[in-house]
């Protein structure tokens, strides 16, 4: 198992818990950012415990969450809705046809990620053309010195972390994969260091490590998230 699948196996209940805590918040970001009609057929990708899947299932036909972790995808499964379908997978190579879904999604998940291309890459495979993409996620600072020390405290919190794109990566990103831009939407949100380091298992000399940047440097604890909708051409 990876660094980063072995973290969320660990981790499995309690963010799983966090996800419930937002799910609300998160189902009426979608329903003003993505304004489905009900009859799509969805994918997230990089589900984990079905945050992004429950939140789309009353707004398409059915949606299909795929991960890589079992622990957490028992979890989705043991909230199943009628229209909601748990696999495992890999993200960066999708056991879907081409065009096989109206909307393909991921949900914080390309900065877990050694290949994010590899993800955008997919997403773009399995949707039809003139169907949507959606990529929610983090993205670092333009300025070299601020990136840097956001990396370092990611990394101090979760070694699994690899890198925060910066927007203009982002949409280098879609562009270079087919994909046209029809919003975006950028907000920042505010954590809390302690909730922040549990909810990751960070513990011993990487959470002191992580606390000491937070301390000198506490624009870490200011994450600036994008959300991106996009059309295949």
């Amino acid at each position: 198992m990876s660094s980063s699948a072995d973290r969320f196996a660990r981790t499995a209940e309690r963010v799983a818990a966090h996800q419930d805590a937002r799910a609300e918040r998160l189902a009426e970001q979608l329903r003003d950012f993505v304004e489905l009609r009900r009859d799509e057929r969805a994918l997230d990708v990089g589900t984990g415990a079905g945050a992004l899947a429950f939140a789309l299932a009353p707004l398409v036909r059915e949606v299909v969450g795929l991960d890589p972790v079992p622990e957490l995808l028992e979890l989705a499964r043991a909230r199943a809705l009628p229209n909601t379908e748990f696999v495992e997978g890999d993200g960066t190579a999708l056991p879907f046809r081409d065009g096989n879904f109206d909307l393909a999604g991921t949900h914080r998940t390309l900065h877990h990620v050694a290949q994010p291309d590899r993800i955008v890459g997919e997403l773009a495979r399995v949707t039809r053309p003139g169907g949507r993409v959606l990529v929610v996620d983090q993205f670092a600072p333009d300025d070299p010195a601020e990136a840097a020390t956001l990396h370092e405290f990611e990394t101090a919190r979760d070694p699994s972390h690899t890198r925060l794109l910066t927007h203009g990566e982002l949409r280098e990103l879609f562009a270079a994969n087919g994909l046209e831009l029809l919003r975006e939407r950028h907000e920042e949100e505010r954590r809390d260091l302690s909730r922040y380091l549990d909810l990751a298992g960070c513990a011993g000399d990487g959470r002191a490590r992580a606390e000491a940047l937070a301390a000198t440097a506490p624009r870490v604890l200011v994450a600036s998230v994008g959300w991106y909708l996009l059309v295949r051409s």
